[in-house]
């Protein structure tokens, strides 16, 4: 290649193209084109991630009156999400409650509603 490097490549791609304007402008193009593909991409991800998570989470309803060991009492109808599971110890949201969320035995759920 010589001591041309660099120079030598790009004016052998220039004649390839038709000269170094189309070149210049082939070269702009494809990046304007990639950073646009890229940018769709992070959008896509950055809404995906915004959404609120708890609108794909399911409903369980309390079917019988209970008082768990943390205190939490449950009223016949009332519903909640599951947030997380750790083992037996249930990290759930009521519906409607401004102090969520609240920590209740998985057992416990099972026995008063419908949570399997």
């Amino acid at each position: 290649m010589g001591n041309l490097g660099l120079y030598q490549v790009m004016t052998t791609w220039a004649k390839k193209v038709g000269g170094p304007i189309q070149l210049a402008s082939l070269t702009a193009l494809t990046g304007y084109g990639i950073l646009r593909c890229v940018e769709a991409g992070i959008r896509k991800i950055y809404n995906c991630k915004k959404k609120d998570k708890t609108e794909l989470l399911e409903i369980y309803t309390i079917r019988t009156q209970g008082k768990s060991n943390e205190g939490i009492v449950f009223e016949e109808g009332d519903r909640f999400r599951v947030l997380e599971v750790d083992e037996e110890a249930v990290l759930i949201e009521l519906i409607g409650d401004a102090n969520n969320p609240y920590f209740a035995s998985g057992e416990f759920l099972r026995s008063i509603s419908d949570y399997k």
